[in-house]
This record gives structure tokens, C-alpha cells and sequence, in this order.
């Protein structure tokens, strides 16, 4: 189950924060790598969904984090347009080169 919190402090030239949440005793370390997926950096006030995760020397960290009310990036359009750019780069070096070969059979049949 996802622990709700409100973020508290948010350092954004070092990409972390924390977050209170009232069902902690603490509040939690953030790191910017778990909210990568969000449309966009995180904001203080802002509500955030995340699972607790202890560390080894005992500190509490989120992860699985989302904004509530900020969208996901839509990371598989990006995927495919590149895989389209990369066809197309393919396809139009096809037709050059059956356009050159066939540009040298009519060359050599004329001859």
C-alpha cells in the first residue's frame, strides 16, 4: 500500500527532498531518480504516493514515487519515433541504391 505525504523541502540543485507524511514518525528522503517518470520536477507543497523502503543503516527512503496529479511521460512515443527515423533512414537508402543500380543497367544496355 502507497504512504501519502505532502513534500516538505525539496533541494533542486542536488535533486532531493523530504517528504512528511502523518502516518511516519520521520520524514522521508526523496531522490529525484524515483520521480524520473513524472511530466515534472517535483514541487514543495506537493502531494506524493511512495513506498517506504529502509535502508541498512536504518534511514527510510521513497521509492515508487508519483505526483498526485502530475501525468507519467509517455516514454514509448519517444521509442517510436526514433525506431521510425531509423526505418526511414534504411528505406531511403534502398531506394537509392536500387535507383543507382538501375540508372547503370539502363547506362550499360544504351552502350
Amino acid at each position: 500500500m502507497k504512504t501519502k505525504g505532502k513534500l516538505v523541502r525539496w533541494i533542486d540543485k542536488k535533486g532531493f527532498g523530504f517528504i512528511k507524511s502523518e502516518s511516519l514518525d520521520k520524514d522521508v528522503f526523496i531522490h529525484i531518480s524515483t520521480l524520473k517518470h513524472m511530466t515534472r520536477k517535483p514541487r514543495v507543497g506537493d502531494v506524493i504516493l511512495f513506498d517506504v523502503v529502509t535502508d541498512a543503516d536504518g534511514k527510510q527512503r521513497a521509492e515508487n514515487a508519483s505526483i498526485e496529479g502530475v501525468p507519467v511521460k509517455k516514454q514509448d512515443r519517444q521509442y517510436k519515433k526514433s525506431s521510425r527515423k531509423a526505418g526511414n533512414k534504411i528505406f531511403n537508402t534502398i531506394i537509392l541504391i536500387l535507383l543507382v543500380a538501375f540508372v547503370f543497367y539502363l547506362y550499360r544496355s544504351f552502350s
